[in-house]
C-alpha cells in the first residue's frame, strides 16, 4: 500500500513539474513574443546566408535540426494563436471602430505574424542559420508531398489493375468474337497505358528526392512533415495528425479492396 501511495506521490510530482515547465515556456515565450516582434525577427535574420549543396542531398544534421525546430516552432505557434485569439475577442469588446478594438486589431495581426514566422524564430533562438533551415525545410516538405503523391498513385494503380482483371475474365468468358474483339482492344489500351505510366514514374524519380525520402525515413514517417505543418493551424491539437493517419488508412484500404478484386 505504501509502495503503491509512494508510485503515485512520484507520478504527481512529475506531472505537476512537467505543467509547471510547460507554464514557465510559455511566459517565457509570451514575454520573448512581446519584447522581439516579427519585424525585429526579421532584422536579427537578414544577414543569414546559406548555400546549398548542388546535390540537393540532406544530412543527419541537417534533418535533426528540423525536427528540433520543429518542436520549439509549435510550442511558440501555440502561444502567438492564442493571443492572437485574446486580441481578437478584446478588439471585438472594444468595439471594431473604438481607439481600444484598433489597437487590439493591431495586435491581433502581430500575433498572426507570429504564428507564421514561428519556424524562423524558433531556428533563431536554437542558435541555427534561418537560411539553411529553411532551405532544408522545403526539402523536407518536398519529399513529404511527394509520399503523398505515390499514397495516391499507388490506389489508382491499384484500381486500374482490379478493373484490367475484372475485363480479362470477361475477355475470357465472351462467347461471340465480336464482343471478345471490343475488349480486347480494350486491354490493350489498358495495357499501354499502365506501361506508359510506369516509363514516365520511372523517368521522373529524382534520386535527390529518393535519397532525402530515405534518410528521413531513419527518423519517421515522410507523410508526418505535412501533418506537422498544417498542425499549427489546427483548432484541436492532434487534428492534422488523425488526418493523415486516416487518409493513409484509406488509400491502404482502398489498395487492398482493390487488389482482392484482382
Amino acid at each position: 500500500m505504501r509502495r503503491t501511495l509512494s508510485a503515485l506521490l512520484t507520478l504527481s510530482l512529475v506531472f505537476a513539474g512537467c505543467k509547471l515547465k510547460e507554464a514557465v515556456d510559455k511566459a517565457s515565450i509570451s514575454k520573448d513574443l512581446d519584447k522581439r516582434g516579427t519585424m525585429d525577427l526579421m532584422k536579427e535574420v537578414a544577414n543569414d546566408k546559406y548555400d546549398p549543396p548542388k546535390d540537393g542531398k540532406l544530412t543527419d544534421g541537417q534533418v535533426q535540426m528540423y525536427l528540433k525546430v520543429r518542436e520549439r516552432e509549435k510550442a511558440i505557434a501555440q502561444v502567438a494563436r492564442k493571443e492572437a485569439e485574446q486580441h481578437a475577442k478584446a478588439a471585438d469588446a472594444s468595439g471594431q471602430k473604438s481607439i481600444g478594438g484598433f489597437i487590439e486589431g493591431l495586435k491581433t495581426m502581430g500575433s498572426a505574424a507570429d504564428m507564421f514566422t514561428a519556424d524562423i524564430r524558433a531556428a533563431k533562438d536554437l542558435g541555427y542559420n534561418t537560411q539553411e533551415y529553411l532551405w532544408v525545410k522545403a526539402q523536407i516538405l518536398a519529399v513529404s508531398s511527394s509520399a503523398i503523391g505515390q499514397k495516391l498513385a499507388s490506389a489508382m494503380s491499384a484500381s486500374m489493375d482490379a478493373s484490367y482483371a475484372q475485363m480479362k475474365k470477361q475477355y475470357d468468358e465472351a462467347k461471340d468474337e465480336q464482343t471478345k474483339a471490343v475488349l480486347k482492344q480494350t486491354l490493350d489500351q489498358y495495357d499501354k497505358n499502365r506501361q506508359e505510366s510506369a516509363s514516365a514514374q520511372q523517368a521522373q524519380e529524382d534520386p535527390t528526392l529518393a535519397y532525402n525520402r530515405q534518410l528521413l525515413s531513419k527518423y519517421e514517417s515522410a507523410l508526418n512533415a505535412f501533418a506537422n505543418e498544417m498542425a499549427k493551424w489546427e483548432d484541436k491539437p492532434g487534428d492534422a495528425q488523425k488526418a493523415m493517419q486516416d487518409f493513409s488508412k484509406n488509400v491502404d484500404k482502398a489498395v487492398d479492396d482493390a487488389k482482392k478484386k484482382q
